[in-house]
């Protein structure tokens, strides 16, 4: 399986929360990385994001056919994000667009074990593959808008 996460481009600041829009860098952001991701996701790869507006419209930039999914929302937990995504066990890829600190969290712990607070660049992706063979979790990318 794989599992590909992507933290929300730049949004503005401001209440209520899940209603705050991506900035005019934000939108660059999105679009920079939903190039980058654009004939590198494998074949039917579910894309499940955030009901946050700024989420939704950074996976705005990738696609519109998109699941919005509420597991993954703004007070989502690394733990309740990765059975939404069905890792490890699911047969195909799966892309969640959201938030800190659950990203990181979830990043820390498919690498450690433990959910430690680990910082995700805003728009960036960290891709996450599972080696069923071997039972190994594989860090296979981490990459910001800028260096796009």
């Amino acid at each position: 399986m794989e599992l590909i996460l992507w933290r929300h481009a730049e949004a503005v600041d401001g209440v209520p929360d899940n209603d705050r829009a991506l900035t005019e860098k934000g939108r660059r952001q999105a679009e920079r990385m939903a190039h980058f991701l654009t004939g590198r996701l494998p074949k039917n790869t579910r894309i499940l994001v955030s009901p946050a507006l700024r989420a939704q419209q950074t996976a705005s930039a990738l696609t519109r056919h998109f699941t919005n999914e509420p597991a993954i929302g703004t007070r989502a937990t690394a733990q309740g994000a990765l059975a939404a995504s069905g890792w490890p066990l699911a047969d195909d890829a799966a892309l969640l667009v959201g938030h800190q600190p659950w990203l990181g969290e979830l990043a820390a712990l498919l690498m450690t074990g433990k959910t430690n607070p680990w910082s995700m660049k805003k728009g960036a992706v960290w891709w996450f593959s599972r080696r069923e063979d071997e039972d190994q979790t594989v860090l296979r990318l981490v990459i910001a808008p800028d260096q796009v």
